[in-house]
């Protein structure tokens, strides 16, 4: 049963699944569609051409959909999708996409964005992505899945973060970061891998070594970032991991890559 609390506004062009509930003095108007067992608090307010999947909570003062901050936007029909069994907390602002980066801002599957977290227009948002407290994600940043920017970070518009990848709280990212990788800082640096949340999500102990040995490779101080980063695929060829981060450097992008800040660390 679909529970609609009497001060809530629900325009005509939104669409409601199956037990969902819309709390008090919350605002759908709109060209927008909830899924089932998507729960909004009191005080949500959802404009724009916006879908939420099914077994969503989104918490007061949430502001899903209104219009980018983008001066460039011209009111084009673009469109925020949010996947399923998201947790979008209080204060959070997600924004749709524009022209100029596809029309579309994507949440994936089973997100967390916590209290005060900004996602700014075209942001692409993998799977089981942590966005903590007052996190800023500037236009067109992409998030791989299982990645966790730390709290009261900034990253800076076009940036890549890679899948399982890690930043540390308090950290100005303006460059892209390899999936697996740890950073922090002002400007943020490389500081190894995320040897934590590879083992928490049980990647095998082989792979991990690995891993580390390619690691060690690409950033080293001899030659050239691109000659270590074609020894790495010729010498690991087939590694799963190190694919994944040897085709996330090769691919092209708008912003340099994230470096370790004295050469690679020792534990490394």
């Amino acid at each position: 049963m679909t529970l609609i609390h009497p001060t809530a506004i629900i325009g005509d062009n939104v669409s409601l699944g199956e037990n969902v509930s819309v709390g008090a003095f919350s605002v759908l108007d709109g060209e927008i569609s909830v899924g089932d067992n998507t729960i909004l608090h009191s005080h949500v307010a959802v404009a724009g051409n916006t879908e939420i999947g099914t077994g969503c909570e989104i918490f007061p003062f949430a502001s899903i959909g209104h219009c980018p901050q983008d001066k460039k936007y011209a009111g084009e029909l673009s469109r925020l999708i949010i996947g399923d069994n998201c947790t979008i907390r209080e204060n959070v602002t997600i924004n749709p996409g524009t022209s100029g980066g596809g029309m579309e801002t994507v949440i994936g599957n089973d997100v967390l964005l916590m209290a005060g977290a900004h996602v700014a227009h075209d942001c692409q948002l993998g799977d089981h992505v942590v966005i903590v407290n007052h996190v800023a994600l500037a236009g067109h940043v992409t998030v791989d899945e299982h990645a966790i920017v730390g709290g009261l970070s900034g990253v800076h518009q076009f940036v890549r973060i890679g899948a399982h990848s890690i930043i540390g709280a308090m950290s100005m990212v303006e460059n892209d970061v390899i999936p697996f990788g740890s950073v922090l800082g002002n400007r943020a640096y490389l500081g190894g891998l995320n040897l934590v949340g590879l083992k928490r999500r049980n990647f095998d102990r082989e792979e991990i070594h690995t891993l580390r040995a390619a690691y060690r490779m690409i950033f080293s101080n001899e030659g050239t970032l691109r000659e270590r980063v074609e020894d790495a695929a010729d010498i690991f060829n087939g590694h799963e991991l190190v694919d994944i981060v040897v085709n996330f450097v090769r691919k092209p992008s708008e912003r340099s890559l994230c470096m370790p800040k004295n050469g690679v660390d020792s534990h490394e």
